[in-house]
């Protein structure tokens, strides 16, 4: 696998019309939600045969947090028309699920893609982001569910060959979606910042991302131009940070909350990393990255500084502010939540990439606190 190709989206998308004549596709399945035909994008391959002679295939199966049998199904359509280039122009749903389809689709369709090798694949993807949060231009990661159950998988063929941000495609973004992927990037970028796998390089991107949030977030909520394309920005570096360290637990709390409360991935997100947050400042003696608990204690210091608060605790009361400003709550009766199913759900990797240990007893105290500050 090269390194990955930034398209220029320049007024007409001559770049784009360049890169596609240079991959010359017999066909192009676009993976996309039905919105994404209101949208400039959406035009531009509509009328992506008539001017440049490639035939495009659309593909709208899937949903939010998007399922195995949707995958499956566009593996199916990319053959069945006989594709050989995949396109996705949407949020992470849509880029998840062109990350699979390339993987998957060389495998044997008689049999579950999940418990297959992986397979050599010369199949050219395309990820151009429609909002600004999930970063997953930038990462060799995909999520999608089996039978209920959240299944990440990561290899490096998930990766896309290119990409392209076009901060036009954010002025249609409803405010709701601005917000949870606004948050979706500071969790990204805060996390690896804080991760046990974090390097020089990733903290760099990790922090810049964090800059760029703190001073256009605002901005991009309010839809302006200069302030959409730096959360493009934003959530990009954020990816790339997390495409080297990965998401520590409050990636890891947050999944079962999206898919049984109905809520954002960036909003579930906020909720937990916020509780995550502040477990870790009250016990940092249990640090258990290597560096030990006065690096861990700079990190948060360093997150405080560029958060331009005086202090840890600052920049948590900051985080804090913002989930209340942007009415990030969460609406459930005590008796509904379902406590043991929330914990079972937690991703034991993610773990073991905080900083800090988390017992099963404090995910339980974690969610507890989160449902009990909105009862």
């Amino acid at each position: 696998m090269g390194g990955q190709l930034r398209i220029k989206a320049d007024k007409d998308y001559l770049g784009l019309d360049t890169y596609l004549i240079r991959q010359r596709p017999e066909r192009i399945l676009l993976v996309c939600g039905e919105s994404v035909s209101k949208l400039k994008i959406g035009k531009y391959f509509e009328t992506l045969e008539s001017r440049l002679g490639i035939p495009v295939v659309p593909f709208h199966g899937f949903t939010p947090n998007p399922v195995y049998e949707s995958v499956k199904q566009g593996v199916h359509c990319y053959r069945e028309h006989g594709c050989s280039m995949i396109v996705a122009a949407g949020g992470g749903s849509a880029m998840d699920v062109a990350k699979c389809i390339r993987l998957f689709a060389p495998m044997n369709p008689n049999e579950n893609y999940l418990r297959q090798k992986v397979q050599p694949s010369e199949i050219p993807l395309l990820v151009i982001p429609t909002t600004a949060g999930t970063g997953s231009e930038a990462t060799h990661f995909a999520v999608i569910y089996f039978q209920g159950e959240k299944q990440s998988i990561t290899h490096e063929m998930c990766l896309p060959d290119a990409f392209m941000l076009d901060p036009s495609l954010l002025d249609s973004l409803p405010l709701y979606q601005r917000k949870a992927t606004c948050m979706d990037a500071l969790c990204h970028a805060l996390e690896s910042c804080w991760s046990v796998n974090s390097t020089e390089e990733s903290k760099e991107y990790a922090k810049e991302a964090v800059q760029l949030i703190m001073e256009y977030g605002n901005g991009y909520l309010e839809n302006q131009g200069i302030a959409n394309e730096k959360m493009l920005v934003a959530a990009h570096l954020a990816g790339k940070a997390i495409n080297i360290t990965q998401t520590t637990a409050g990636h890891a709390l947050c999944y079962k909350l999206t898919s049984l409360y109905g809520i954002a991935h960036g909003h579930a997100a906020a909720l937990c990393v916020r509780e995550v947050w502040r477990y870790m400042l009250e016990h940092l003696e249990m640090c258990r990255d290597i560096r030990g608990r006065d690096y861990l204690e700079h990190i948060f210091a360093e997150i405080a500084c560029i958060m331009r608060c005086e202090d840890a605790e600052g920049a948590l009361s900051c985080f804090e502010t913002m989930i209340y400003r942007m009415d990030l709550g969460i609406e459930k009766e005590h008796e509904e939540i379902c406590w043991e199913e929330l914990i079972g759900s937690v991703n034991v990797e993610r773990l073991n990439n905080n900083p800090v240990t988390l017992t099963e007893k404090a995910l339980d105290g974690i969610y507890h606190r989160i449902f009990n500050r909105y009862l």
